[in-house]
């Protein structure tokens, strides 16, 4: 009863592990945009459907993907190829998707992991709505893209499994200098659009989109933003718990922040530049 949705671009490393926790469903998508390793072949491998794209946002690249390709079933579970659904999670979907009532999306929880170790403490946000009804469901933003569920949403118990470091180190930074340079681009755009923080969207939120949406315009304009992140993440989040995993990627995560910071200013000047 649930149709599975993967994005991929080059994805041969991680695709196996992710399609076989998911081999369950009977209509498994991947969007792909255009691999030029072995993804396209694993993927057929698995009896999964390709369809074939190429990425622009994020947001653009999945509401796309809602709109065009043919689910067999009403409900869509959407996950990244260096993600794995595990039993407990498959078998609460199956259940909701059964008797889902009112509710036109379930968000699960996440855990992300530093190699071996889960950050358990250090995560911004663990809960996300991957499991949905496609046409309820859209996304905004050039990066990280914010779910925008047309209707209830409710938890559901088990684990998604996230392995950001799977490639290693390098493939992180690689991936954060380009997704930098996109979170720039977007608080440009947000500017240009005059959007503003609600401090009653955080304090006393509707939902937890909303607080994230507005904590992110908040980090935006804070000075010294790639310190505050550090002390947010390993301090006020307790990432200190999780060890030496915690400490790593509270630093990796502050100089992300930091990139946005530089480039952000540079598209600043960029922009002063032209109207000069």
């Amino acid at each position: 009863m649930i149709s599975i949705l993967i994005l991929t671009l080059n994805e041969e490393d991680n695709l196996p592990g992710c399609l076989e926790s998911v081999k369950w469903s009977d209509d498994i998508h991947v969007l792909d945009s255009y691999s030029s390793d072995r993804t396209v072949e694993i993927a057929r491998s698995y009896g999964a459907k390709v369809t074939f794209r190429k990425l622009d946002s994020f947001a653009q690249h999945q509401n796309w993907a809602l709109e065009n390709i043919s689910f067999k079933y009403p409900w869509v579970f959407y996950l990244d190829a260096d993600e794995r659904a595990t039993s407990g999670l498959a078998e609460a979907m199956m259940r909701v998707a059964e008797n889902p009532g009112q509710n036109v999306a379930f968000k699960m929880e996440r855990r992300d992991f530093f190699f071996d170790t889960w950050l358990k403490h250090v995560q911004m946000t663990a809960f996300y709505d991957r499991l949905f009804l496609s046409r309820k469901m859209r996304y905004e933003r050039l990066i990280h893209p914010v779910s925008k569920p047309d209707g209830p949403v409710q938890k559901i118990e088990g684990y998604l499994d996230h392995y950001p470091f799977s490639k290693g180190i390098s493939d992180w930074v690689d991936r954060h200098n380009r997704y930098s340079s996109l979170e720039a681009q977007q608080s440009m755009l947000n500017r240009q659009a005059g959007r503003t923080v609600s401090l009653g969207a955080i304090l006393f939120p509707e939902n937890s989109i909303d607080r994230r949406q507005n904590l992110k315009e908040l980090y935006y304009g804070l000075p010294m933003r790639p310190l505050v992140k550090f002390v947010v993440m390993y301090v006020f989040k307790r990432g200190f718990l999780d060890g030496a995993a915690g400490f790593s990627y509270s630093v990796l995560m502050a100089f992300y922040e930091f990139l946005i910071v530089l480039k952000t200013r540079e598209l600043e000047r960029q922009a002063t530049g032209a109207l000069s």
